[in-house]
């Protein structure tokens, strides 16, 4: 028992790894399973009660489990026709290579939001401006 509380106290003091990138790909189906999910439970037992007055409480009671599982069974449909409309037009590869893009372009410096187009040009300028100051002075020391 204490050998546990000591690991535990061991995993908790160990830096945690950041979480892993996610990918444009996961977080399109997150965001469509989103959207879906409060179309599909936007019924409630009282919204059946007020739709079906004439029903016992059992009926009603019968009907929302039998609506539950139409809607989860649904779901699941859209869900695969989703993912298959997504297969059947690479949206997946599409996303990957979207993200293996700015990726690349997160590490290559011309492409940063910080770089100033001017500061690209003038760099150089300026590095070939003192390169000739430089010279100049050894031409006129030997001179």
């Amino acid at each position: 028992m204490n050998g546990e509380i000591q690991a535990k106290d061991k995993l908790s003091l160990s830096p945690k790894k950041p979480p892993a990138p996610v990918s444009m790909q996961s977080k399109l189906k997150k965001s469509f399973n989103r959207a879906v999910l409060p179309l599909l439970n936007s019924v409630s037992k009282e919204d059946l009660r007020t739709a079906f007055p004439s029903c016992t409480d059992e009926e009603q009671r019968r009907l929302h489990q039998l609506f539950l599982k139409v809607i989860a069974s649904l779901h699941g449909n859209i869900e695969d026709i989703f993912e298959s409309l997504c297969d059947e037009v690479q949206v997946g590869a599409a996303l990957d290579t979207f993200d293996r893009l700015l990726e690349e372009q997160s590490l290559d410096p011309l492409m940063t939001d910080k770089t100033n187009v001017l500061d690209t040009v003038r760099t150089p300028s300026m590095a070939r401006d003192r390169k000739v100051q430089s010279l100049t002075r050894c031409l006129e020391k030997v001179g």
